[in-house]
């Protein structure tokens, strides 16, 4: 390893933002100062002002390996993560097979070690059939329990009301939920076929998968977390209404959290016209005044965590009609840009920002020695340039799948540098070095 002085960084970390110097020493963070000169031997990188930040954690993709490699997979996700400023991932349980008992959960921390850029986490997962594995989880190995309480592929829908109360009542480790109502969803479904046939419009989908059925669930799951005291995030928050059921403060005071997800803070329902099934995705993209309840919602502290929900389809197919075109974009090379641009345009300070993606996912998931720009800390860093200017192509796109949602926008922040665990990763224009990543620790 190579040790490394970062000098006239504009730092910005826990609240702050100072002008200083950063050493790295191996793989962690040594000193944090002013006026540091640089040792003998030891390489300088001067920043020339450009802000230095913790390195991004993405609290929810899907990376799609294993089983579904052709969309996306641990080489080429997360090397667009690092690409985009991300330096730790968590990975959803819905792969093929999905991560339901302990063997499948290390068979894929054992795939992405030596392959991911970035370092590693991977979500157990919940189905009707599964609740004596989840009741033996080791809280050390895996940041959460993620239940489908609403349609899901396979068997990892959760709809067995006695089985819900048992991982809710005894779960040792934090209960992750996508929550939506999925009988109320079917309803709207077959109202639509009912009008349009094979050809129902896709600017439907924030109808079809409704602001209701969104609602309901995401009741349902915070009730039954007050009732047996569980510890419970609630994933990808996409109306106004759901944000009333949740209350402002710090993440560290909070048993019940929120997460929503950049593309909510960026599209609309206007963007269906424009994207179509591009833009598809689950929890549906709503309405305008649903995209600025919530950026005043991660500015009030009433949303803790924002994510991507990183999900590659291939392009074909989502060229396909409204029902069989799959739901989810790819997102997280983009995500700290586009992050960026919202402080750009005054919704929320950049130390809140960071604070959003580096502090509280860390805190949340209890990630062990990462998120934050302190000594003795491991050195995951992003170095960005506020005016560099990010314009996205298809041919600037990492991830396996080849597109974006965002191609053809510019964002006005640059990812110029991306450090995982005191190494090079990304230089602002190309990968650098050999995967790195490494398997998250909960300190649990």
């Amino acid at each position: 390893m190579t040790d490394l002085l970062i000098q006239n960084a504009r730092i910005v970390n826990e609240g702050r933002e100072f002008d200083g110097d950063l050493r790295i020493r191996g793989d962690r963070i040594e000193t944090i100062g002013t006026g540091l000169s640089a040792r003998p031997g030891e390489k300088v990188l001067n920043a020339n002002g450009r802000v230095l930040m913790p390195g991004v954690i993405d609290a929810q993709v899907h990376f799609r390996e294993p089983g579904m490699e052709y969309k996306g997979n641990l080489d080429t996700e997360p090397a667009a993560a690092v690409a985009g400023g991300v330096t730790s991932y968590l990975d959803m349980p819905n792969t093929k097979p999905p991560a339901l008992s302990n063997d499948v959960l290390e068979d894929k921390y054992t795939r992405a070690a030596g392959r991911s850029r970035a370092n590693f986490g991977f979500y157990f997962g919940a189905s009707n059939d599964n609740l004596e594995n989840i009741r033996r989880i080791n809280p050390k190995t895996t940041p959460g329990l993620k239940i489908f309480m609403g349609a899901s592929t396979g068997n990892m829908l959760v709809d067995d009301p006695a089985v819900l109360e048992g991982m809710f009542a005894d779960c040792p480790t934090p209960i992750i939920t996508h929550c939506e109502d999925t009988p109320m969803i079917d309803a709207e479904i077959a109202k639509a076929r009912a009008i349009y046939g094979e050809d129902i419009p896709v600017d439907l989908h924030g109808e079809i998968r409704s602001r209701a059925a969104c609602f309901k669930s995401t009741e349902l799951a915070i009730s039954m977390a007050k009732r047996f005291d569980t510890s419970l995030h609630v994933l990808h928050i996409s109306t106004a209404e759901e944000l009333m059921l949740f209350s402002p403060g710090p993440v560290m005071g909070k048993r019940i959290t929120a997460e929503t997800c950049v593309h909510f803070l960026h599209f609309a329902r206007e963007d269906y016209a424009r994207l179509g099934n591009l833009i598809k995705c689950n929890p549906a993209i709503k309405e305008a005044s649903d995209r600025a309840a919530l950026l005043r919602a991660v500015a009030e502290d009433r949303v803790d965590v924002l994510a991507t929900d990183h999900a590659p389809h291939t392009w074909d197919e989502k060229q396909q009609k409204y029902e069989k075109a799959p739901s989810g974009l790819p997102l997280v090379q983009f995500f700290l840009v586009c992050a960026l641009q919202k402080v750009r345009d005054g919704h929320f300070s950049l130390p809140h920002l960071v604070r959003k993606i580096c502090h509280a996912p860390a805190q949340r998931f209890d990630i062990a020695d990462r998120g934050f720009l302190r000594e003795g800390y491991f050195a995951d860093l992003v170095l960005v340039e506020p005016d560099g200017g990010t314009t996205v192509t298809r041919e600037s796109v990492v991830s396996r799948c080849g597109w974006s949602p965002f191609e053809g926008e510019r964002f006005d922040a640059r990812v110029a540098a991306t450090f995982v665990n005191g190494e090079l990763a990304w230089n602002g224009s190309q990968l650098v070095g050999p995967p790195i990543g490494r398997r998250l620790e909960f300190a649990r």
